[in-house]
């Protein structure tokens, strides 16, 4: 019998109908749209309201996800989520998730890995499947940025949004034309952690009436070094994946990268020699909504014909740490 291995049998995404423009944003801070689009490539982003949080966002998307592949929340086996905004500190977000959707037989947890969170949780979901242990695991990515924003800080209320997306990996037989999962690499370097965190919230900075007055609970990012940093690792881990798996930038069909910087990714692909055509850019309409970014670009991908099965596709991503994370793909519907 072939080894078992992994693949991506759907996707879905959710983000709340609430747009907060750049014609918003010039109201609230010293910016402008120009400087905006000049700097991020970023129109709008969709915020939370009406008590909305992270936990929901993800319940729709899993929702969407199951509704769409017709499977019951019964056969899901384990649910991962993605978020560094969970409603709580505990129980996990995955626990709120596998209630809401009555996914009685499921165990499931929450990674926490910022920006590159969605892939390290999707390589966890490929592993368990391709183990054999595992038949239905639900990933989800799902970050509500909104609620650690600070609206008076221009530097990070122009990036962020809120939004989630949903994965199921199934198994699949391990030949050229059903391959699924094909190489990941992962690292971490937590020398850059310092610039860009949330200092207070944990047990280091417990919340205080001093944690609030120093804005400790929202993000706070040295962007010229985080762009430094995104920039060189997001090229070198693509190049190393596609080495030495024996393919070069031609061979690959999509790109998928972690939607922070449209700058951040025009280089990236301009380093690998890669067309507009073969990178999805969606920051635009979205803005950075950290965990939720890949697959919902999964599924704007989907929506313009730009993925189709048989396709190498390689997503990538860097992240609050730092994080780095590429996964290599044969896309399999």
């Amino acid at each position: 019998m072939p080894p078992i291995r992994a693949k991506i049998t759907g996707v879905t995404r959710y983000v709340p109908p609430r747009l907060l423009t750049n014609a918003d944003l010039e109201k609230m801070v010293d910016t402008t749209n120009d400087w905006i689009l000049e700097r991020t490539g970023i129109r709008e982003r969709h915020l939370v309201e009406n008590g909305m949080a992270s936990s929901h966002m993800a319940t729709e998307a899993a929702r969407a996800l199951l509704a769409e592949k017709g499977v019951h929340p019964e056969e899901i086996d384990l649910i991962v989520v993605a978020t560094v905004t969970p409603d709580m500190l505990f129980p996990s977000t995955a626990c709120l998730v596998q209630d809401r959707l009555g996914a009685t037989r499921a165990w499931g947890f929450d990674l926490l890995a910022a920006c590159s969170g969605f892939i390290y949780a999707l390589t966890v979901g490929f592993q368990f499947v391709a183990a054999g242990t595992h038949r239905k695991a639900l990933v989800i990515g799902s970050d509500t940025m909104s609620s650690i924003i600070d609206y008076e800080d221009r530097a990070t209320c122009v990036l962020f949004g809120d939004g989630a997306g949903a994965v199921l990996i199934e198994p699949c037989q391990n030949n050229p034309a059903d391959m699924g999962v094909i190489d990941f690499h992962h690292d971490i370097d937590g020398s850059g952690g310092c610039f860009l965190h949330m200092p207070g919230g944990g047990s280091l900075h417990p919340p205080s009436h001093e944690t609030v007055e120093k804005k400790m609970h929202y993000v706070h990012q040295d962007g010229r070094q985080v762009f430094k940093y995104a920039v060189r690792r997001m090229a070198e881990v693509s190049e190393m994946l596609l080495t030495r798996n024996g393919f070069t930038g031609k061979d690959l069909d999509l790109l998928v990268p972690h939607q922070a910087n449209e700058r951040i990714i025009r280089a990236t692909a301009e380093r690998l020699g890669l067309s507009d055509s073969q990178v999805l850019l969606n920051i635009e309409r979205y803005g950075n909504t950290t965990a939720g970014t890949i697959p919902i670009a999964l599924v704007d991908a989907l929506e313009q014909g730009r993925l189709k099965k048989g396709d190498l596709v390689l997503l990538l991503a860097v992240g609050a740490g730092y994080t780095t994370g590429g996964l290599l793909l044969r896309w399999a519907y």
